[in-house]
């Protein structure tokens, strides 16, 4: 694994909300601070359903990285935006269906590296990269990326989660053409984010999120918007959907009790 040599630990600010930390609080984590808690709880007397959609969020990565490995044989995965690790990472799930294969996480909150580099230190095929995952050309020019991921073989690249962090002013759908570009055909995209035909919720909390996060926010989309990214693929059955309905192992997962808001995505494949 890369080490850059600095102590990422130490550029943690405790005072400002972080996305990963909030999500990580969220899935019952202890990779948080007060502050994390705090926005949380306001989020949640919003929008009721966020725990339960948080847990059915990280189960639907987890099932897609497996059905990836198992029945479409990718052995390559960039996770962006990937945020602290957690039970049953996406390497974890990979390298249990085959040890060779390679998975390189992105984030640029520096306690996802810290920790990142704990975890990994001993997994030669899996690597954390410190990057701004807009930031196309860096990551695909960056060693990590260099090292692990043969662009002659099929790569899924994961935003799971991440897209309404970006605001319209970067483009997200750009972002993920820009990517599908550089991928081999027989690729794959994992996509999904939050929506909501709510206006006002979508108004509340992509304000909140935006002031608390001091700018490090997209927003609340609606269907049609993430429709957008999956242009130009082929998407997988059963096509887009509330990400708990995705080609479910279970019916015992945690049911949200409210449809306020949802994760909306699903898993395409580049022709």
């Amino acid at each position: 694994m890369a080490d850059s040599g600095e102590d990422a630990s130490a550029e943690v600010d405790v005072n400002v909300p972080s996305v990963a930390r909030i999500y990580d609080y969220a899935l019952g984590g202890k990779d948080n601070y007060a502050v994390d808690r705090q926005a949380f709880d306001q989020i949640e007397a919003a929008a009721p359903s966020t725990r339960p959609l948080a847990l059915n969020n990280r189960r639907f990565l987890q099932r897609a990285v497996r059905i990836l490995a198992e029945d479409y044989g990718v052995r390559q995965f960039l996770d962006h935006g990937s945020g602290l690790p957690t039970q049953d990472n996406v390497h974890q799930i990979a390298q249990r269906v085959d040890p060779d294969a390679h998975v390189v996480y992105i984030d640029n909150d520096p306690i996802v590296l810290a920790h990142g580099r704990a975890l990994l230190e001993e997994n030669a095929n899996t690597a954390v990269l410190k990057a701004d995952f807009r930031d196309t050309e860096g990551i695909f020019a960056s060693p990590e990326v260099s090292r692990l991921i043969d662009l002659d073989q099929p790569v899924a690249a994961l935003f799971v989660s991440v897209l309404h962090c970006i605001p319209d002013a970067d483009d997200p759908a750009g972002l993920v053409r820009r990517i599908a570009e550089r991928l081999p055909s027989g690729s794959f995209l994992v996509i999904n984010q939050l929506v909501s035909e709510d206006a006002a919720l979508r108004e509340e909390i992509t304000d909140f999120m935006a002031t608390a996060t001091q700018g490090n926010w997209g927003r609340v989309r609606r269907q049609h918007d993430v429709q957008r990214y999956f242009e130009g693929l082929e998407i997988l059955d059963p096509g887009l959907v509330e990400i708990s309905t995705w080609r479910p192992d279970t019916d015992l997962g945690p049911k949200q009790q409210t449809d306020e808001w949802i994760e909306y995505g699903g898993v395409a494949r580049k022709p």
